[in-house]
């Protein structure tokens, strides 16, 4: 199904592929008459050459052609641009209203941050998409990609390869560096070669690819941080819908950026949605080199089935009716993570041998797409969903797809069999809509099924699950009464429907404000609506105190910063800051602002707790404590996969957080999130066992002189009750700009110096 090949690959005429030794494939290449080729005539190459603004191949100063943000990161981004000198947005910037639109806490709030986007996109010239219009990824497929061009949004599913766009998921931060026309710093990325052949079965769609190929890759690093780039003869066998479904989806694979190569199925998608100019045919050279390749045969693609509670938990449907005692390995899963906190089970869902479904749920950028929609509806054409305890919910991507859904009966068909229509609302994917019963199970094509993601409270002793699977194996289930389903086990005809864009709604309610920037408009701030609070410079020294330890494998946004309806507060730090942790460690924030305030008694000359400490590893604690800053840390095995969201490090930030200290980091999303912010980067080696706890310190001395001189390997004291250990920390790869964001405590910190 998806083979793996962990050594550089050749590509020639974006089609046949070598991958044997080295030498194999440059004598195959002699024989064809070509030479060798490097990784420059890679699509990806060809792109990110074109947006680098350095004189090195290595290390790229990246500029976007636009950005996109959504209504949890764009007021953040904003306030933070405009404290640091922001006049008007430079590129196209699209705000969109599609995470908080529906989600009912704390009054006004969702309401007021609408109304300061709209007057933010009227003074500094950006694109305001109102509520329910669409859901972020789609209005930039249907209006903002182009082939060949570059976009950054502050939503880590910002992928829209498949149109011949890269898109990058990145922090808040990175878009403020755009705003202000900086750039996004990377070293040259690894890329992929992602090589597709054959014809998905009947019953298979994008997601069921999707999942399969995460199962393959993410838990085991393979593509971290590198450019997934998809070629082959199978390419021209995938409608661009599905396309799109599986591009969505390499976010879960834990990847840079994706690249697809274009055909005139792309090509009658941008005539299609009015922008025939914005295609360009995109493939490699004759002759291209990748770093690796994974391949995969689509024809024996099954339907799939990601379990909870990760995106690459795969197992084909098949094995999970055969083996229902997979269930059992998340029920331990969840007992390992939760403990005595929850009663959680999942293997009473099973019944006579088949495995019942409480919830189905198509939505969002992966699962309301037009096609997916479409072949639901034909599967379920005449049946039904039951009276029972399942449901299924619909929420199309955008208004022009509903009223394409409306136009050619497809909308009518689900309603008949007992769906129900929802907005065009991203909530289901991060636990503002839908939210499924205690130990309920619920099966969606949204792109994460994180514990908790689905808006569960463990710490209220609440918990549901997610599972992840294509729109029409939910269909299937849904016609079976809610038992799992296969949709390879469904006799079905799936017609073929022509898609009329109708871009007028977009007209009619979008404001398209871009060069239009009007700087006597206010903004018009709610209540809700705060600024950062006052940011430290790095100081010579730094003591840390440990206030939370996990020792999970993976440590995700959603459990560093929760989704759902904590969201609501994100106009406010302070207010937001409060949960951060919370669903997973939740005396995190009590031990932070007591850490905080030891701060704070430091900075006036008093802090005992810091002078105590300190005595134990220096001889002149007193006058070394005017020197180094106190703040609380997080120690993770690999934290930061999952959402770009900042507030993931701001929250710790704001409650004087000052480290992370890790195997390795998630993603780079994350990393550059904490180091946006001012926070140490800090990693030790893969052989060190972590075996602190919380309350215990790391004194890490002369700190500013090592991030200030490039030095990369640093070491510490750990202090606790039983005595001293040294440890080695590193802070690997820092530019030049990162080093003195740092220095200077935080990224507005750093723009406020430059103005001065």
């Amino acid at each position: 199904m998806i083979d793996i090949i962990q050594h550089s690959v050749t590509l020639v005429g974006g089609e046949t592929l070598l991958d044997g030794s080295e030498r194999d494939q440059q004598q195959q290449l002699s024989a064809m008459g070509l030479a060798p080729a490097g990784k420059e005539g890679t699509i990806a190459y060809q792109i990110l050459s074109a947006h680098n603004q350095s004189n090195s191949a290595d290390k790229l100063q990246i500029k976007f052609d636009a950005l996109i943000s959504h209504d949890i990161t764009y007021v953040g981004i904003i306030q933070t641009a405009r404290a640091s000198g922001l006049k008007k947005f430079p590129i196209p910037y699209a705000l969109t209203n599609c995470h908080n639109s529906l989600c009912a806490v704390g009054g006004t709030i969702n309401e007021d941050d609408h109304v300061f986007g709209l007057s933010a996109a009227k003074k500094y010239g950006g694109i305001y998409v109102p509520a329910n219009m669409a859901v972020i990824h789609q209005y930039a497929r249907e209006m903002m990609t182009k082939c060949g061009n570059m976009l950054l949004g502050s939503d880590s599913h910002t992928r829209y390869g498949a149109l011949g766009t890269m898109g990058v998921g990145e922090g808040g931060p990175e878009l403020v560096k755009q705003l202000l026309s900086n750039t996004w710093d990377i070293p040259a990325p690894q890329v992929v070669c992602v090589y597709l052949e054959g014809t998905p079965k009947r019953g298979v769609g994008p997601h069921d690819v999707a999942i399969a190929l995460c199962g393959a890759v993410f838990k085991e690093g393979l593509v971290t941080n590198k450019v997934l780039e998809f070629v082959g003869p199978g390419v021209k066998n995938l409608s661009v819908d599905f396309r799109i479904g599986i591009d969505v989806m390499t976010t879960e694979t834990a990847c840079l950026s994706s690249i697809w190569s274009t055909d005139d199925k792309v090509k009658d998608f941008y005539t299609i949605h009015g922008r025939p100019a914005d295609y360009k045919a995109l493939a490699p050279a004759k002759v291209a080199s990748y770093d690796m390749a994974i391949k995969i045969d689509l024809s024996k693609i099954e339907s799939m089935i990601a379990l909870p509670f990760h995106p690459s938990n795969a197992f084909t449907i098949h094995e999970l009716q055969q083996n229902p005692a997979l269930l059992k390995d998340v029920e331990d899963a969840a007992k390992a993570q939760f403990g005595s906190k929850v009663d959680f089970r999942l293997q009473d869902k099973v019944k006579d041998g088949k495995i019942y479904i409480d919830q189905g749920v198509i939505a969002g950028c992966s699962g309301g797409m037009f096609e997916s929609i479409c072949e639901a509806a034909d599967i379920l054409r005449g049946g039904s969903t039951g009276d029972g305890y399942f449901s299924l919910s619909v929420y199309p991507s955008s208004v022009p797809i509903n009223l394409a859904l409306i136009k050619n009966g497809t909308q009518q068909t689900l309603l008949e069999a007992g769906a129900v229509f929802k907005p065009c609302f991203c909530g289901p994917c991060f636990g503002a809509g839908d939210v499924p019963a205690n130990n309920g199970l619920s099966i969606r094509h949204t792109t994460r099924n994180f514990p908790n993601r689905e808006g569960s409270k463990p710490g209220d002793g609440q918990l549901s699950s997610v599972a992840l699977v294509d729109a029409r194996s939910i269909a299937a289930t849904a016609r079976n009464g809610g038992v799992l389903t296969a949709a390879t086990d469904v006799d079905y005809t799936a017609k073929a429907y022509d898609y009329t864009f109708e871009k007028g709604v977009y007209d009619k309610r979008c404001y398209q404000g871009f060069g239009k920037a009007d700087e006597s408009a206010e903004l018009r701030f709610g209540p809700n609506i705060t600024d950062w609070p006052q940011m430290y410079a790095l100081e010579d020294n730094l003591l840390l105190k440990l206030a939370a330890v996990l020792h999970d494998d993976v440590t995700t946004t959603d459990e560093l910063i929760p989704s759902g309806e904590t969201s609501s507060y994100r106009s406010n730090p302070l207010r937001l800051s409060e949960f951060a942790l919370s669903r997973r460690e939740p005396q995190y924030v009590p031990r932070a602002k007591a850490v905080a305030a030891e701060e704070a008694k430091r900075r006036s000359g008093t802090s005992e707790e810091v002078l105590t400490v300190l005595s134990k590893v220096c001889d002149n604690a007193e006058k070394t404590a005017q020197h180094t800053q106190f703040g609380s840390c997080v120690f993770a095995n690999r934290p930061g996969d999952g959402s770009a969201r900042e507030q993931a490090a701001s929250c710790q930030k704001v409650l004087g957080g000052f480290a992370n200290i890790c195997h390795s980091f998630a993603t780079k999303r994350y990393r550059s999130n904490c180091i946006n912010w001012g926070i140490l980067p800090f990693t030790i080696d893969d052989d060190v066992q972590f075996d602190y706890d919380n309350g215990d310190y790391v004194f890490v001395p002369g700190i500013r002189d090592a991030i200030r001189n490039g030095i990369e390997t640093i070491p510490a004291k750990v202090i606790t009750k039983d005595g001293i250990d040294d440890i080695t920390l590193y802070v690997k790869g820092l530019t030049a700009d990162e080093k003195t964001i740092i220095l200077e405590g935080c990224l507005m910190n750093y723009y406020k110096a430059q103005m001065k």
